[in-house]
Formats: structure tokens, sequence, C-alpha cells
């Protein structure tokens, strides 16, 4: 999906990512990934140039496994002149915290550049369900 390089943008992924996974993932599960990408999709726009034509590419995958899907969050957009790294935020810093958010949420997150941009992308390991044996 495109979304405007624009904290708008933010919100449009965030709503659809909702509407795509809802039914398909469990709840917390669901706010977890809203919550990351909403921080990867804001620090695009405030960080980062836009793609062509002033978006920022956002996209998610699932793929199956025995335990629950595996759900990888991308943002691409123009890139910046440094790349995406976690800071050390003071208890009175306004910003500096959304990385931290990312890592302690999703089970790996990384950064890929190319000649046209970066990718951030986050991804999510399934979590089994305590007390469930699983089939087979």
């Amino acid at each position: 999906m495109v979304v405007p390089h624009h904290p708008a943008g933010a919100r449009l992924a965030r709503h659809r990512l909702a509407d795509d996974l809802a039914d398909v993932v469990p709840p917390a599960l669901v706010a977890d990934l809203i919550a990351v990408l909403a921080e990867l999709v804001g620090n695009s726009v405030r960080h980062a140039h836009p793609l062509p034509g002033g978006v920022v590419r956002v996209a998610w995958r699932l793929r199956p496994s025995a335990d629950g899907p595996r759900i990888q969050l991308r943002v691409t957009d123009g890139g910046a002149a440094t790349g995406p790294r976690i800071r050390t935020a003071g208890l009175d810093a306004a910003d500096g915290r959304g990385l931290h958010i990312v890592a302690g949420l999703a089970t790996r997150w990384g950064v890929e550049r190319d000649g046209m941009g970066q990718r951030v992308w986050a991804e999510f390991d399934p979590t089994p369900t305590p007390g469930l044996v699983p089939a087979g």
C-alpha cells in the first residue's frame, strides 16, 4: 500500500492493517502490529525523504507456521543521511523512544538500504497460546 509522506499516512496504514488482520491474528498481536507500524511510518515521515510522488510504501506479509502466523511489516521511503538507530532518550525528552518500542514488541527489526532509499522492517514470530498443545 502507498500512503502520503505525511502524518496522515500513518493513520491510513494503521486502519488498513487493522482491517486486514483483525480476523487473522489475535487482538493483542494486532495492537502490537499497529503500534510498530505507526512508529515506523511516523519515523519515515519525520526523518526520511519520501519516495517519488511524495509517498511511503507500507507492506505486511503473513507466513503460516505450526505455531501461528509469522508477520513482517515493511516501510519503504527515500532514505535519509543517517539510518534509523536506537537512541538514548532522557526522562524529559519529547521523542527518541520509537525504535525502543519497535525493538520491544517485534521479534527482530532491521534496515535495508539500496540506491533508491531504505526499507525498515519488523518481524513477529508466533507465540503459542499457553496451555494449548499444537495439533499433529
